[in-house]
């Protein structure tokens, strides 16, 4: 009897000492245990509670991330709403014209001296009218932008040259932007034009919108009860952001609640 429990003692011993090792814990587990010991997972762990138990996930740090555009304020967005609508610009051509000699070789033009000492003429492609005057000024007018303004009275300017006068480029300059804006907020034009007196005239049974005259830039507003605003007189684009910086703030401070 002292002999066989020796040797069953000694059998439990062994079982242990072989499941004891790594390798051959590995060998004791199924197959589907072992392929999972072997995986490897990548990136963070997350655990997720399941009942009582927890079991481990892959988990993309960056899958949670959503991409957030900054939002851009509201003087930004008055900006951006900026449409040019008119580009006038002025040239010299340099030598006196026959505007009658003009007016009967030319297509799309108007000639009538009773109501105006000038040639009305037209182009289709930019499309633009020039003001033609005897003394050799061009004045352009109906473009969108300095770039057709410039095209437009380059064109006129050959027009005239192929008929036989000495026409040259001479002078060329843009005179005056027309653009609109929209504010997107009504604005109280009353209270405005009592505190800016020295600046604004609002008479609305003559003309619905308030004439805001600013002193630097040279520009003038028409703004309306609506946020709806026109700014003609500026020289370049860039007085015609500078005067919406400068005019933003103090209409922000009228709006209408």
């Amino acid at each position: 009897m002292d002999k066989q429990e020796e040797v069953s003692q000694n059998d439990t011993e062994s079982q242990i000492t072989i499941l004891s090792t790594p390798s051959q814990k590995c060998d004791a587990l199924p197959s589907e245990a072992k392929a999972l010991s072997q995986t490897r997972i990548v990136g963070e762990v997350a655990l997720t509670p399941t009942n009582r138990s927890y079991t481990p996930q892959i988990f993309n740090p960056h899958s949670s991330m959503t991409a957030v555009t900054p939002m851009a304020s509201a003087a930004s967005q008055v900006k951006s709403s900026i449409k040019l609508q008119n580009c006038v610009a002025t040239v010299s051509l340099g030598c006196e014209l026959n505007l009658l000699d003009i007016y009967c070789r030319t297509r799309y033009s108007e000639y009538n001296p009773a109501r105006f000492h000038g040639v009305v003429m037209k182009i289709l492609e930019p499309r633009a009218t020039a003001l033609v005057f005897r003394s050799g000024k061009i004045v352009c007018t109906g473009a969108r932008n300095e770039h057709d303004a410039y095209i437009s009275t380059r064109k006129f300017a050959r027009i005239i040259q192929k008929l036989g006068f000495p026409a040259k480029f001479i002078n060329y300059k843009v005179q005056n932007f027309i653009a609109t804006a929209d504010l997107r907020f009504p604005i109280r034009l009353e209270a405005l034009q009592q505190a800016h007196g020295q600046f604004a005239s609002y008479e609305p049974e003559l003309f619905p919108g308030l004439v805001y005259r600013m002193v630097r830039p040279r520009v003038v507003l028409l703004i309306f009860v609506n946020g709806k605003m026109v700014i003609t007189g500026g020289k370049s684009r860039g007085e015609i952001n500078e005067s919406l910086d400068i005019i933003y703030p103090i209409l922000r401070s009228y709006r209408k609640n």
